[in-house]
């Protein structure tokens, strides 16, 4: 089997040893992980002279030779950190007798050397969507109510609660109604530097092709995130920005049954358009789909992560966008995506974003090691750069065609570096200023959600599919154990998103209507 999509250019075959089954992903490496699902034991003989010297738990790690301090320990093929002790051969390697290596320099770093060459287009790929007049393309028909402030978000939400309750099942073509809610609006430095990324990412989401790229919008009206401010005085198409129909401000009425009842009166209007859009064949070229992983273990830049990259690679063929975020997941593995960069002027901009993320760490006296959880410990990860060399897979094997900053809207076709937190919940939102499609792999398992965007979840180990089957919607695990292929896989996410996208098959996520409070990225200053 070889490794098919992966952005370091190697075609490199991932091992498999039975009876007990490990994976080594590059002939360089010293270590391997062991997929097991009982781990292996003191002097179980793993084939190849290799012999367990103690107890190593599944998806940990297992010296393939005898390491001495000072000695690199490669996974990937890459340095994942130097022994700080002497490691013999069989022996589990844990986080504690590592050293971590030093992030790559940004100054030093090859720009746009190895560009990948374009594969074949994937011609008549089409998805039912929903057109909308600025050219986007919605996988969702959606009443969205857009908040200026934290302090409205209660009334909405209670609002909400009526509409879908009084209003909704009049209009049986409209799927949801969203409160776009947050904590953002009031009690912070508006002019300050980094103001600028919760606003722009809340009038993009606010502009979601999901909701018909026109929101109703709920101010307080005291609050620093006037409606002017969000949409520099107008909104899409010249319509002005004051008037019930698109701006309602709570301040402006007596008591709150009037306040809700006036809201309940312009969601029924916008409930009267959106009934009227059906969907209709859209070329999968209008996908923009967000990459991101959560709970990562060992196991996922081997199963899911490549997979995922390998549906990447067929999305662009299809003329889709794809973004892969997550700055600090990212960072360990520039020196192997600025090459990628489909021009100099793209790699720079990659590493403006690594370098404004570095120093945005070491104003709050912190640095990229704070990434890893003990549930990425717990599944194997020893640390930032293990997890980092792991998760860029998700980016496959293309050409990377342009770099958004963080809130900013993606417009630009092929695969996108979108600047985000490697934050869970605030990718998620960071990057809804962009996709209208969310895939999200995961090894130690969450039941994560969106409101706005199908979100397709992928699991980087069959036990944690059988353990969670109603919430896991693919399985990525079967490539550990040579059951399915990355190919396989890939193309079964493919499929998937295009059914998803069209109505056609729900998530478990949908099913069960998990959907995470936003959560904007505010580097600014809060007062």
């Amino acid at each position: 089997m070889w490794y098919e999509s992966t952005p370091f250019s190697l075609r490199e075959p991932i091992q498999y040893l039975l009876t007990p089954l490990y994976i080594r992903v590059h002939a360089r490496d010293t270590v391997a992980i062991i997929v097991h699902p009982d781990g292996v034991a003191s002097g179980d003989n793993l084939g190849d002279g290799i012999t367990a010297r103690e107890r190593i738990p599944q998806a940990h790690k297992i010296a393939l030779r005898e390491i001495q301090p000072g000695d690199p320990v490669l996974r990937y093929g890459q340095i994942i950190g130097h022994a700080n002790r002497a490691v013999p051969a069989g022996s589990w390697v844990r986080e504690e007798m590592l050293v971590m290596p030093a992030a790559p320099p940004l100054d030093a770093l090859s720009l746009a050397t190895e560009i990948p060459v374009p594969e074949r287009a994937l011609e008549g790929y089409t998805f039912e969507g929903y057109r909308n007049p600025d050219g986007s393309a919605g996988t969702k028909n959606i009443l969205g109510i857009t908040t200026t402030v934290q302090c409205v978000a209660p009334t909405v939400d209670y609002a909400v609660r009526r509409i879908k309750t009084e209003l909704l099942p009049r209009f049986p073509n409209v799927d949801d109604v969203v409160a776009i809610t947050h904590s953002y609006g009031c009690g912070v430095a508006i002019e300050a530097p980094g103001a600028a990324i919760p606003i722009r990412t809340l009038k993009h989401i606010s502009l979601h092709s999901n909701i018909g790229t026109r929101p109703l919008i709920v101010s307080l009206g005291c609050e620093k995130l006037q409606p002017a401010r969000l949409f520099a005085g107008e909104m899409p198409g010249g319509l002005p920005i004051f008037g019930e129909d698109n701006v309602i401000r709570l301040q402006d009425y007596r008591g709150f049954a009037e306040t809700v009842a006036v809201i309940l009166r312009a969601a029924e209007k916008r409930l009267e358009l959106l009934d009227r859009r059906r969907r209709e064949s859209v070329s999968a070229a209008s996908l923009v789909v967000g990459l991101q992983c959560g709970g990562s273990d060992a196991f996922s830049g081997v199963t899911c992560n490549p997979a995922v990259g390998y549906a990447a690679d067929l999305l662009v063929r299809a003329g889709a966008t794809v973004l892969f975020s997550e700055v600090t997941e990212v960072r360990d593995a520039i020196h192997l995506l600025t090459p990628r960069a489909a021009n100099q002027d793209v790699a720079r901009a990659l590493i403006r974003e690594m370098r404004w993320y570095d120093e945005y760490l070491a104003l709050g006296k912190a640095d990229r090691s704070a990434n890893t959880t003990p549930g990425n410990k717990r599944g194997g990860l020893s640390n930032i750069v293990e997890k980092a060399l792991g998760s860029v897979v998700k980016a496959g094997s293309s050409a990377i065609r342009a770099v958004a900053t963080h809130g900013e809207r993606v417009t630009s076709k092929g695969l996108v570096f979108a600047a985000t937190p490697a934050s869970d919940f605030i990718c998620g939102t960071q990057q809804l200023a962009s996709m209208n499609m969310h895939v999200f792999t995961t090894g130690e398992g969450t039941p994560y959600g969106l409101a706005l965007v199908p979100v397709i979840k992928i699991s980087s180990r069959t036990a944690l599919a059988e353990k969670w089957p109603d919430l896991i919607d693919i399985d990525a695990g079967r490539i550990a154990t040579g059951h399915a292929g990355i190919q396989d896989v890939g193309w079964e996410i493919f499929r998937f998103i295009l059914e998803v996208a069209s109505g056609r098959k729900q998530t478990w996520a949908e099913h069960w209507g998990l959907q995470n409070a936003l959560s904007p990225f505010n580097p600014g200053p809060v007062t």
